[in-house]
């Protein structure tokens, strides 16, 4: 997504016909969720909430990878509407291709794409106000407080242990829950799996993932980092380019407390993570390494 204009490269991709879902759809903290659970009999090591690309919850590649999360990971995987509805319909996925690509005849010059054109823009201009960060970050941060706050669905040795998954336009937020803010820590409450420290600050999360994260400005976010990220991304994205990547990299790599890695996919395309197509080799690859990546990093740092 894009804060000054249209980012064409958000709106593109393939939508995944040949998922079988496997989760259900519950009312969690009060958002309507996609919710994924570990094989039968297993039980969940901690929770992952993934903040989806600017198609929102009800996308199945979102849902897939939910799903995929939560039996390769072995979390309890939620997948939350955090636009309250307002995510644009998969159709623009088509109207854009068709947009982008060079025109047969004088038709569809002069009467489809702008057509098409005006369709895209009355579908857009409405997610850009209702998912604006006024009304999305305190509805995201109070989900994280909720959770946090409250006693975890499933048995914990320890205290329960959150991990945040998010792509483009929830790749931002992914990077604002990293931080050390005042709004990413709550106290610790009574009866809490973590009640011996009653009373004292925790983080909201425990660790981060981000692909082709959107709307993040480095070095400015990125030296705010304070937990553990890992990031997955293309050489050559809309948003994070080569010479922000390397920049990224220097940032993180400097800040020697602080677990991180960095992972360029040459080839790769921005949304490769999600909306990357099956049917082509390459693209199916890179989206099978970059789903590979976060749930090791999630392994990692939740499985302790």
């Amino acid at each position: 997504m894009s804060a000054t204009g249209f980012c064409q490269d958000c709106f593109k991709g393939t939508l995944r016909g040949d998922a079988e879902l496997t989760g259900t759809v519950e009312t969690i903290h009060g958002l309507p969720s996609y919710v994924a659970w570990p094989e039968a009999g297993t039980e969940p090591k901690g929770i992952v909430v993934i903040i989806p690309d600017a198609f929102g919850w009800t996308l199945k590649n979102s849902r897939a990878l939910a799903d995929n999360y939560a039996k390769r990971g072995e979390f309890l995987v939620y997948l939350p509407d955090f636009m309250n509805g307002a995510a644009p319909n998969t159709w623009i996925l088509t109207i854009i291709d068709g947009l982008s690509s060079p025109s047969p005849d004088w038709w569809t010059t002069l009467v489809l794409k702008p057509w098409w054109a005006i369709r895209i823009a009355s579908a857009l201009l409405p997610f850009g106000f209702w998912t604006r960060e006024a009304v999305t970050r305190p509805r995201i941060i109070k989900f994280f407080q909720d959770l946090r706050s409250s006693p975890a669905p499933f048995a914990t040795v320890e205290r329960l242990r959150i991990g945040v998954a998010g792509f483009c336009w929830g790749g931002y937020y992914t990077v604002l829950l990293a931080k050390d803010l005042p709004e990413n820590q709550i106290a610790t409450p009574p009866g809490s799996d973590d009640d011996g420290n009653i009373g004292e600050k925790v983080s909201l999360i425990d660790c981060a993932f981000t692909a082709h994260p959107s709307l993040i400005s480095v070095p400015k976010d990125i030296v705010a980092v304070k937990r553990p990220l890992s990031v997955a991304n293309g050489p050559d994205d809309a948003f994070l380019g080569r010479e922000k990547m390397v920049m990224l990299q220097q940032i993180l790599g400097a800040q020697e407390h602080i677990a991180h890695e960095v992972v360029v996919y040459d080839g790769a395309k921005h949304g490769f993570a999600v909306r990357g197509d099956p049917r082509d080799p390459k693209q199916a690859e890179l989206g099978a390494r970059a789903e590979d990546q976060a749930v090791s990093w999630f392994r990692k740092h939740i499985h302790q």
